[in-house]
């Protein structure tokens, strides 16, 4: 995977000193841990109703001390922000063709030592009425964890809710992640669904 901020020396310390401030100034907190000796996972970032979920995500990502990439569309990684945003750990996806993210996301993660991909399940900002099921047939494809990562923004709070080891019964393992998301309040509530 590509070099980004979460790699980058001196700088890393630096962004994650000021992400701790950043969150104390808003009023924000970090709740759960991430197990020290977890390298691969694919990690759910919901609610996504947003563009402040992005900035949240990394300052808690990095209090955490969580080395992510994350995938957004295409076109937010045109120049002349495209290196910035692969620098901040994005990875951009074409929605607007029939290639195959998910085969391609298991090959990465098997391929590389470390790789936590945040995946987030409504896959856009717009208001859905169901969840896509991808970040689950990455995890099982690949045979690794789900991080639940949450970001709730009437308590102000964001980080990890727990990790989930995908069963193979899709429909009783999604029943089971979107119990624990149920209580999760988004930015803009009239856009999250998590049915």
């Amino acid at each position: 995977m590509h070099t980004t901020m979460f790699d980058t020396p001196i700088l890393k310390t630096l962004l994650r000193w000021l992400s701790i401030i950043a969150l104390k100034l808003s009023g924000w907190k970090a709740e759960g841990e991430i197990p020290k000796d977890l390298k691969k996972c694919v990690m759910i970032a919901a609610p996504h109703t947003s563009n402040w979920d992005l900035p949240f995500m990394l300052f808690i990502a990095f209090k955490l001390r969580a080395r992510i990439y994350w995938m957004g569309k295409e076109q937010i990684f045109k120049p002349p922000f495209k290196r910035l945003m692969m620098w901040m750990g994005g990875i951009p996806v074409d929605r607007s063709k029939a290639n195959n993210m998910v085969q391609a996301s298991i090959d990465a993660i098997k391929t590389n030592e470390q790789l936590f991909l945040i995946v987030p399940p409504e896959g856009t900002r717009s208001k859905v009425t169901y969840w896509k099921t991808g970040f689950y047939h990455i995890a099982h494809g690949a045979g690794v964890p789900i991080l639940m990562g949450f970001l709730d923004y009437n308590n102000k709070t964001g980080g990890i809710k727990g990790i989930f080891t995908t069963s193979g019964d899709i429909d009783a393992d999604m029943e089971k992640i979107k119990a624990i998301y149920a209580p999760i309040n988004a930015k803009k509530a009239d856009q999250y669904h998590n049915d």
